[in-house]
């Protein structure tokens, strides 16, 4: 069973949302906010290129994630 375009839009969304909205999104994408929002609300459809690049977006934000954690937790913030 495939996703439907509605699915597909709603996912994307949430995307964006783990981003930190439409803003930052933009940034890591490199796609412009009002077309962000085109695709969140199913005007444009979602190519498999553009969730490929929003998962490649987001394994290197769940890196600099993790990176900061090891960061803090390996001490570097104790006084």
């Amino acid at each position: 069973m495939s996703a439907t375009p509605h699915d597909l839009s709603e996912h994307f969304a949430h995307c964006i949302q783990i981003f930190g909205g439409t803003t930052a999104a933009s940034r890591r994408l490199g796609i412009d906010e009002r077309a962000l929002r085109r695709f969140m609300n199913g005007e444009r459809p979602i190519s498999a290129r553009l969730m490929q690049d929003t998962a490649q977006a987001l394994r290197a934000l769940i890196a600099e994630a993790a990176a900061a954690d090891a960061y803090i937790t390996g001490g570097a913030l104790e006084e």
